[in-house]
């Protein structure tokens, strides 16, 4: 014979069940209106276990965790042209050595973040590394930083996919706010799904991209060395140099190195996620690192160089972006080659925004299982993902690029510092993890990591300061704020965990404080009924307490009380201001006041009658005074709030037409009012 809870749940010890999918079924109607329509954009729910087979294989891998990097080529050097043009046009011929400046600080950054993954293969990358090796300040600059940057990257990658695609069609310019946050809508949707459906979608469109960009390069280089450079763009957006052009000395250098260094943003993502790859999990994202590094440095440096020989210029915020400027001498303008490449470009845009969907809830989620961050970041969704973190990120990059109006150069200020903060804590931080563990090569890994830190120190300093006045004193402002916060959450946890904490050697024993029963009475009716029960069952001292502003009413139902509740007594206060949770909170505390200063107060049980209606559009109609009661009285000193649900097809509601008693019930029944708020 099968045992009863064999369709919800099995053994799986003494005393411990394990929840079938049954047991979660949806029990109303409009539930299960909700699940199939969550099914159907969501996928179905996965069983924890099931997290196993969501791990990424380096082909999945790769496109969800690199795309951000990898497309930063698409922006980078209009970031290095836009500088350089102050100095004139004849210094643009610059920017391939500044290209080439950065592709080193790239392989040292890539080579460094090797040995955090090899580290820590846990996931949790700078702020990990930060906290277990430097301090839990050093750990909470991180985080904050990667934040910034995790939120700036889908501002950043979402406008300049945007301006991609109006590169093409100028038309699309004024609906750019638009088509940005739809986008941000669909990958939204896309990670709720869960990690392996995402990099399902996300593969195609980023390896399309590598491919038409080496096929442009490859192209380009063939052209150059034939001799059949084409023209340079339209002079109708071309940004003319200033009339008095600025001497090309260092600090326009490192200005041009700053903009160009967004090209290393993402980089770091794969060190945060390391768990989310296939065994050997440190391996195999080791290995993704690497194979992002080379074809973000072959990507860059071509399109610079490429660019440069072609003449290509900057151009305003309206006009083709440089690596459109590129494509289009390549492949000809408005050619299917040309408007393919910028398809997969804008795509690839589009899609980088994925690499900070999958690292900023994984971070948060570290984060709050630390105590750093609200518990629910660390909660899994129904496929396993940590919807609480993609929800907020995709909130907040949504009100930046409104505020910002998708412009990637206002943007683009914002970008930079907060990176370059991570990557220096966590370079030094691996520093003081090999001089402490002194694994075997721990000599040349700590070089590898002191030189990254050095160099990556330096950028921070030259990126702060250059970028400082254009907008990036808002993050070292947001960096010690968020890192305050975060402390104050902290606090919060770490005092309601000292006040509910119970020493390891106390015994629970029967209550020895004395409890009361208040009753919340409406009228007489068959909630309030069951409520006085329930409140007969918790303690021999029970009161019940009528507000009211009308003392007709108030009489009448005294006399009702008297003759059908026999034995429990009922205060009526008077509420001539209408107000119904100051009064009862104010006979509460006079009920405090009167206790006997030499007792501990009692235990006041504050029983609620609740009407629970059968239909969702019912809901409104009934329980907003107990609602509000519920909200005032949740933190009051030794009070607990009782729930007494009453429903109208309740199987016992013939129990007061058939009881001893019932001609004393049935008129109650037959005149009580209409159960419209049980207040």
């Amino acid at each position: 014979m099968e045992r009863p809870h064999s369709a919800y749940f099995r053994y799986s010890g003494p005393g411990q069940l394990v929840a079938k999918p049954a047991a979660s079924t949806p029990r109303t109607g409009l539930d299960r209106t909700i699940q199939r329509w969550k099914a159907w954009l969501l996928g179905r729910p996965l069983a924890s276990e099931e997290e196993i087979g969501e791990r990424l294989p380096k082909k999945l891998a790769l496109p969800i965790f690199s795309s951000d990097a990898i497309s930063s080529s698409a922006y980078a050097t209009d970031e290095i042209l836009r500088v350089l043009v102050l100095a004139g046009a004849a210094a643009l011929v610059i920017s391939v050595e500044v290209a080439i400046a950065i592709a080193v600080l790239l392989t040292v950054v890539s080579l460094s973040y090797r040995q955090v993954c090899r580290a820590y293969p846990s996931g949790g990358g700078a702020y990990v590394v930060a906290r277990e090796n430097l301090s839990q300040i050093a750990g909470l600059v991180a985080a904050a930083a990667l934040f910034i940057d995790y939120v700036m990257t889908v501002a950043v990658s979402t406008a300049s996919a945007v301006s991609q695609a109006y590169s093409v069609w100028p038309q699309l310019y004024d609906i750019r706010i638009e088509i940005a946050l739809v986008s941000i809508v669909l990958i939204t949707l896309a990670n709720l799904r869960g990690l392996r459906e995402a990099g399902n979608i996300f593969a195609m469109p980023t390896y399309l991209f590598v491919g038409m960009a080496l096929l442009m390069i490859g192209l380009g280089l063939g052209q150059i060395v034939a001799g059949t450079v084409p023209t340079v763009p339209d002079p109708q957006f071309v940004i003319k140099p200033p009339s008095v052009v600025e001497p090309l000395a260092l600090i326009l250098l490192l200005r041009a190195f700053a903009g160009g260094a967004v090209a290393l943003t993402g980089v770091e993502a794969i060190a945060n996620g390391v768990p989310a790859f296939k065994p050997p999990e440190s391996k195999n994202a080791g290995n993704t690192m690497t194979m992002m590094a080379i074809l973000l440095g072959v990507l860059f440096i071509g399109v610079t160089f490429v660019g440069n020989k072609f003449g290509i210029q900057p151009t305003t915020e309206a006009g083709p972006t440089a690596i459109a400027q590129v494509s289009s001498s390549v492949f000809g303008a408005g050619s299917p080659l040309f408007v393919l490449f910028q398809i997969s470009t804008a795509l690839i845009l589009f899609l980088a925004v994925n690499t900070s969907f999958n690292a900023f809830p994984r971070l948060a989620a570290i984060l709050a299982e630390d105590g750093f961050m609200p518990r629910q970041f660390s909660l899994r969704g129904d496929r396993l993902a940590f919807s609480w973190g993609i929800i907020v990120l995709a909130a907040v990059a949504a009100l930046l690029l409104v505020a910002f109006q998708g412009d990637v150069h206002l943007l683009i200020p914002l970008y930079s510092v907060g990176v370059f903060v991570c990557f220096t804590l966590s370079q030094v931080g691996m520093v003081r993890h090999w001089i402490s563990s002194k694994e075997s090569g721990w000599q040349w890994r700590m070089a590898i990591n002191g030189l990254g830190a050095i160099l990556t120190f330096v950028v921070l300093i030259v990126v702060a300061a250059i970028k400082f006045a254009a907008g990036a004193y808002l993050v070292v402002l947001l960096i010690p704020a968020l890192v305050v916060l975060m402390l104050f959450i902290q606090h919060q946890y770490q005092a309601s965990a000292k006040a509910l904490a119970v020493r390891p050697d106390f015994i629970v024993l029967p209550p020895t404080r004395e409890e009361r029963a208040i009753i919340t009475v409406p009228t007489i009716n068959r909630a309030v009924v069951r409520a006085v029960n329930v409140a007969r069952s918790i303690s021999e001292d029970v009161i019940a307490v009528y507000i009211s502003d009308n003392p007709d009413a108030s009489r009448e139902l005294r006399e009702r009380w008297e003759r059908q509740i026999p034995g429990v007594q009922l205060v009526i206060v008077e509420s001539p201001y209408r107000a119904l949770a100051g009064p009862l909170m104010a006979y509460l505390d006079v009920l405090d006041r009167a206790w006997p200063p030499d007792k501990p107060q009692p235990v006041t049980f504050v029983v609620v009658p609740e009407y629970v209606a059968l239909h969702w559009w019912e809901r409104i109609l009934y329980n907003q005074s107990s609602r509000r009661l519920r909200a005032v009285l949740l933190g009051r000193p030794h009070t607990v709030v009782v729930d007494v649900p009453y429903r109208r097809d309740d199987p016992d509601r013939f129990h007061y037409d058939t009881e001893p008693h019932a001609e004393q019930e049935a008129p109650a029944a037959a005149t009580a009012e209409p159960p419209a708020d049980l207040g």
